[in-house]
């Protein structure tokens, strides 16, 4: 079931007074064109987010927060524009400037900006949704200035470098994402279907965020131009900055970098404009699915109106997880594959949404599923608020707020988020406040407003072919859009602002002197049952992470029992014989703590986070779930159940039935070759007693490890995991070889999906385990600037170049039994072979002629200024212990790698680029639309041969 989370509770945490905004002493005052608005400090016993607050005199919003305690910076520029401000028929256009923005501007040159960032040890991306964009990097803190320099070039020196060239491709580029996630993905059109039926026509909300095609068709590159123009000025935007900075300093740079960019127009604020409905609007669409689903969606509020918070609560009460009622009346008893509820806000406009997914064994169709869904709210209604409830959403808000501190980019976007829809980044003692004084008659009030006898927009998405089972018929049409007549926009139409500079932008600043970055500080244990212990203690947050690996994972199944593994663990996270899988629960999220219990190919794996306060409560329910499982035979079929839809329900994905073909071919008749779930066919032969089996056997303490990242110190945190020791036992050891498969190599290997709009590729081979100095680590850096990178040849070939794909790549993955290299993408339909073409032609090229003096410089430098980011977060940390621990590896491994990375030669690069690239040893995977695609294959002269799943 989809896990419920409150809205907004990763935007703030617990506020402190603010200091008085005439402060004399910050460091603002001898700074020309920098004022000081406000500052939080830090105080003791309280949650906060210390920050200062300034505006320049163009009006960019400038927030600061210093945190030493890793030599990291991170840098958000968030601009308060989404799909909201666009024009009717001008859809789509924010979410391209998305792309735009990081093609190069007027003194960064094409292709440049994500090399520069890869280059400084950094990582990047950008995200638009309905009501803003932003842009945002963390890099090594000396690489500060260089960061700064590039945001105020493309905020203010963009429209130049803006050609028809640039604008075409990311119109290709955009229509590739909009393949990928939403027109080949099984129920893609769901959230566009779903506003456009809410909305009326003209609404800010009533288009896709990615926008329409015909509208992105219509456009020229004017329009774009035109539109940056009115909203991309720095007074829409906020600029906040935190890690390791020395404020001062930073707001020298600010000026300096954005001081001169002129203001844009004035923005005024969009008033909330909740939808408006009448009566019930039942609408359809047919879509290459397996599992029909039912989607209801009521009408509520705007962001952080008064009645948000109780409406977040309600969404919890029926929705929330094994507790809710929708799990109760609809998962658990099978009637249906996944049951969910949310309450998802945006600032115009919030909705009320319910959506299921029918078990095919209940025979129930999407009209049963709305009735139990209404029968549902009936019962709420008689059910009422119960104290837990709301004990259950503050312990779980308390929990996410304090986890959310963890890094500095949460920290960052959590400041910049509460400044562009507040005005204030201290907006959380607000936020925090309207959480806890949720009643239980706040919860019944909103529910009688705004769900009780209301009206919704019910969506169906039903298989092809099938519109009879809808669980009404159409009552409501989404008409054509009402498109004004095209005015198309002239060059000299748009007002391009251009700063005055007393320096030379064209300069990239150099970075600064690195600091030191520190293998975190380790200690071991071994418990009395032979579990390894592997920790380090950081006082950024009073929480605990652990990670428990037990030798019980895929490796260890049968072929004939594959996914065996996967339902073990899932029901480890059901009942125990001490409490139901509710009860469980209840209880864990009554402590704000986590645990998740998965397989992988070697271990099975229990993620735990707590607050430390919390920790031996959170232990003791882990213990119970690992010592005493019940192994109820209706709970192993509900699991089963779902686990043969899910299977069912993925071949409907052409990445899904990309990686399983793929997979098959490269390894022989072993476990290998099977997905982790298992197939259809070995999940469905399993009984509950299989699953006992299992667990007796493998699932034993010995030779177990536990990662530990808190701020516990060894002594109090082993006292605490000693816990575990009543434990006891040892499982076989892993025996096993995984040979390669005789599968023809050279070769296109073709799986048909019927009207694919994209076709997903593959091509590779088996090849390196893993290892962390050795010949598969080296080969991590041949490949980098080939695949291994945004910027790597691959990539800039099929997005940048060709348009062909929204993205693509290469990469060598493996661990102690086997090891393969990969090239993936996923290209448009009507390029695919095309992209084989690029495909082979950049492989054979680097074999032949290796790496170039430029690329062997950017991955020296982008590889070994990653260490900043390598230790930052309790999950990061978790991961590089892990390493260590399952490995064997001395921490001066770390040391190890950078002088490999400093040293290797050109020649050894290109030496393993001949020994790994041979694409003659390589398969060849295509899925898509086969009977298109095949002369289009053999027209290249391969041979194809047709591969089912």
């Amino acid at each position: 079931m989809k896990k419920w989370t409150v809205a907004l509770l990763l935007t703030g945490v617990v506020a402190c007074q603010q200091s008085p905004s005439t402060d004399e002493s910050n460091p603002a005052q001898n700074i020309a064109g920098v004022s000081f608005v406000e500052e939080v400090k830090a105080q003791a016993g309280k949650t906060v987010i210390p920050y200062q607050k300034y505006v320049l005199d163009n009006g960019l919003t400038v927030i600061l927060h210093q945190d030493m305690s890793d030599p990291l910076a991170h840098v958000d520029v968030t601009y308060h524009v989404g799909s909201a401000r666009e024009d009717i028929g001008k859809s789509g256009f924010a979410h391209f400037f998305e792309h735009m923005m990081f093609q190069g501007s007027e003194n960064v040159a094409d292709e440049e900006h994500f090399k520069i960032i890869t280059e400084a040890g950094g990582t990047l991306n950008g995200t638009t949704n309905t009501d803003r964009t932003n842009y945002f990097e963390t890099v090594p803190s000396n690489q500060l200035e260089k960061m700064l320099w590039l945001e105020a070039d493309r905020m203010g020196f963009l429209l130049d470098a803006v050609t028809e060239k640039k604008f075409e491709n990311q119109r290709e580029t955009v229509k590739n994402e909009r393949g990928q996630r939403v027109d080949n993905r099984p129920y893609g059109r769901l959230w566009e279907t779903v506003s456009a039926a809410m909305y009326p026509e003209g609404h800010p909300y009533s288009w896709p965020v990615i926008g329409y095609m015909d509208d992105l068709n219509r456009a020229n590159v004017n329009d774009m131009k035109a539109f940056f123009s009115r909203w991309y000025g720095p007074n829409n935007a906020t600029l906040t900055i935190g890690g390791d900075i020395d404020v001062e300093q930073t707001l020298v740079l600010v000026n300096k970098y954005f001081g001169t960019i002129p203001r844009g127009p004035e923005v005024v604020d969009q008033e909330p404009q909740p939808a408006v409905l009448e009566a019930d609007r039942y609408v359809s669409f047919e879509d290459n699915i397996h599992l029909p689903l039912i989607y209801m969606s009521f009408p509520t509020v705007s962001l952080r109106d008064e009645d948000e918070a109780p409406l977040d609560v309600l969404a919890s009460i029926l929705g929330g997880g094994k507790t809710s009622l929708l799990y109760k009346n609809l998962v658990k008893n099978q009637l249906a594959v996944q049951a969910s509820t949310n309450h998802p806000c945006a600032e115009l406009a919030c909705t009320f949404t319910l959506l299921a997914l029918p078990h095919p064994a209940s025979g129930k169709s999407l009209a049963d599923m709305e009735k139990v869904i209404r029968d549902t709210l009936v019962e709420f209604e008689q059910r009422g608020v119960e104290d837990d409830d709301l004990l259950k959403v503050k312990a779980e808000m308390e929990s996410n707020f304090i986890f959310g501190l963890q890094s500095v980019s949460g920290k960052v976007s959590q400041l910049a988020a509460n400044e562009t829809f507040s005005k204030d980044p201290n907006y959380i003692e607000k936020d925090i406040a309207r959480y806890n004084n949720v009643t239980k008659e706040d919860v019944m009030r909103v529910y009688n407003t705004y769900i009780k006898d209301k009206s919704a927009v019910i969506v169906s998405v039903v298989p092809n072919g099938k519109p009879e089972t809808a669980a009404k018929a159409d009552n409501w049409e989404i008409k054509p859009r009402t498109i004004p007549e095209y005015a198309e926009t002239k060059a000299d139409d748009v007002v391009i602002r251009r700063a005055k500079d007393t320096f030379d932008r064209s300069v990239m600043p150099q970075a600064g002197v690195a600091k030191a970055v520190s293998v975190p500080v380790m200690w071991n244990q071994k418990l009395s049952n032979g579990i390894k212990v592997l920790g380090t203690q950081s006082l950024e947050t009073p929480t605990t992470s652990l990670l428990i690996k037990l030798p019980a994972g895929n490796y260890y199944q049968d072929k004939s029992q594959a996914g065996i593994a996967s339902l073990t663990a899932q029901m480890l996270n059901e009942s125990t014989t001490e409490r139901s899988a509710e009860d469980m629960s209840k209880e864990l999220r009554k402590l704000g703590s986590s645990v998740n219990i998965s397989a992988s190919a070697n271990y099975l794996n229990i993620n735990i986070n707590a607050l430390t306060k919390n920790l031996d409560a959170t232990l003791a329910l882990v213990n119970e779930k690992l010592q005493k499982p019940a192994f109820k035979a209706d709970e192993f079929a509900r699991l089963q159940g779902q686990t043969i839809q899910g299977i069912i329900n993925n071949k409907k994905d052409a990445g899904y039935l990309a990686s399983r073909a793929y997979d098959a071919l490269l390894n022989a008749d072993n476990i290998a070759a099977l997905p982790s779930s298992g197939t259809q066919a070995t999940v469905s032969a399993l009984k509950v007693e299989d699953a006992k089996a299992y667990y007796d056997k493998f699932v034993k303490p010995a030779n177990g490890q536990i990662i530990a990242v808190s701020d516990l110190t060894q002594a109090q945190l082993v006292v605490s995991l000693k816990s575990m020791e009543s434990w006891q036992g040892e499982g076989p050891a892993l025996d096993i070889t995984l040979p390669a498969s005789d599968a023809k190599t050279g070769v296109i290997y073709l799986v048909n999906k019927d009207g694919a709009a994209q076709s997903a590729i593959r091509i590779g081979k088996r090849s390196l385990t893993r290892d962390f100095t050795g010949e598969f680590y080296k080969s991590y850096l041949m490949n980098f600037p080939l695949g291994g990178a945004f910027n790597s040849r691959i990539n800039l070939n099929l997005r940048e170049d060709k348009g062909y794909t929204y993205g693509a790549g290469a990469y060598f993955s493996g661990d102690k039994e086997a090891g393969r290299y990969t090239a993936y993408g996923e290209v448009r339909a009507d390029a695919t072979d095309a992209s084989i073409v690029e495909f082979v032609k950049e492989i054979d090229n680097y074999a032949a002629n290796g790496i170039t003096d430029e690329e062997l410089s950017f991955m020296r430098a982008a590889v070994n200024q990653r260490d900043a980011r390598k230790y930052e977060t309790p999950r990061a940390k978790l991961g590089f212990l892990g390493q260590i621990l399952e490995y064997d590896l001395s921490p001066s491994f770390v040391a190890e790698q950078a002088k490999i990375v400093e040293t290797i030669s050109k020649d050894e690069i290109n030496g393993l680029a001949k020994k790994h690239l041979n694409l003659k040893e390589m398969v060849f995977v295509v899925v898509g639309d086969a009977k298109t695609l095949r002369p289009q294959l053999e027209a290249l002269g391969y041979e194809v041969i047709d591969y089912k799943i």
